[in-house]
């Protein structure tokens, strides 16, 4: 039987204001299209509005073969992050979490323990129900992104793998960071350094990766693929550092294209009145 992903909180219509293209996204929801990219039995767990940009992301679910079963419509609206493009990095502007932010009720907890891994993090508003997430789930995955260390210390002790990104020009201390993670109580620490690498540590071993190479026109979402398939390596028993290896390479091949993982919808100033003007030259010419 394969190995079954749970991927729970965040999903937003990220909207590309210079191009005038929104695209799904959102840290939980690109996790599990990445993963289910990778061979992982996945399915998505959140909350979707019931207008134009919740049926982009439910139909990016259906497309990409992720199980949804577990989305709840309501009326409202979806989630956004107005993103522009600016050398390729991408830079996020004004973001409202819409009607996104949920509580996961008894039937959900008891849910998420018959998946192998339950995946989660820090923009999807769980963070009170991470002690009932730790016990129900068989292993929980936490994506802390570049959250201080107090909100890491709070809530560590409650997964299994931790996943951390270092401000730029910390790479020095990307060691001593991930053991001081570690000792938390995560079994797994995985620190992202950007063009410095990332590093993953285990009770077992420290491993190095370099970033990959390749194009780069939209940094967007790099991280959560880094993460899918970090997890689908843990996943399958691959070892630690070809684990490590394959993410850093998968992550920079997802910045070959826009969006985080495609998509494009609807143009979003149809359904974006408050939206900021666009200016035109931020935008890297498309190859």
């Amino acid at each position: 039987m394969s190995a079954r992903l749970l991927c729970l909180g965040d999903n937003v219509v990220d909207r590309y204001v210079d191009d005038g293209v929104m695209y799904p996204g959102g840290n939980a929801l690109n996790v599990a299209v990445h993963a289910r990219r990778l061979g992982i039995e996945t399915a998505y767990l959140g909350v979707t509005g019931a207008d134009a940009a919740g049926e982009l992301v439910r139909s990016a679910l259906a497309a990409e073969g992720v199980e949804a079963s577990r989305v709840e419509i309501v009326p409202g609206m979806t989630a956004y992050a107005d993103v522009r493009v600016v050398d390729g990095n991408r830079v996020f502007g004004h973001g409202d979490p819409g009607i996104s932010r949920f509580v996961l009720d008894e039937a959900q907890l008891t849910d998420a323990a018959g998946f192998d891994l339950v995946h989660t993090g820090d923009c999807s508003g769980v963070e009170s129900q991470l002690p009932q997430l730790a016990v129900a789930a068989r292993r929980l995955s936490f994506d802390f992104s570049e959250q201080p260390w107090p909100y890491v210390e709070g809530l560590a002790q409650h997964v299994d793998i931790a996943i951390v990104s270092l401000p730029s020009g910390a790479e020095s201390g990307a060691l001593a960071f991930g053991r001081r993670v570690r000792d938390l109580g995560p079994s797994t620490v995985a620190v992202t350094g950007g063009a410095s690498g990332a590093w993953l540590l285990t009770e077992e071993s420290t491993s190095w990766a370099p970033a990959g190479t390749g194009p780069i026109v939209d940094t967007l979402g790099a991280g959560d693929a880094f993460i899918a398939r970090l997890l689908a390596g843990l996943l399958r028993a691959e070892q630690p550092g070809d684990a490590l290896t394959a993410a850093t390479a998968y992550a920079s091949a997802a910045c070959a294209t826009y969006g985080a993982f495609g998509h494009p919808g609807a143009p979003i100033t149809t359904l974006a009145p408050d939206l900021e003007q666009p200016r035109r030259a931020a935008t890297p010419p498309r190859s």
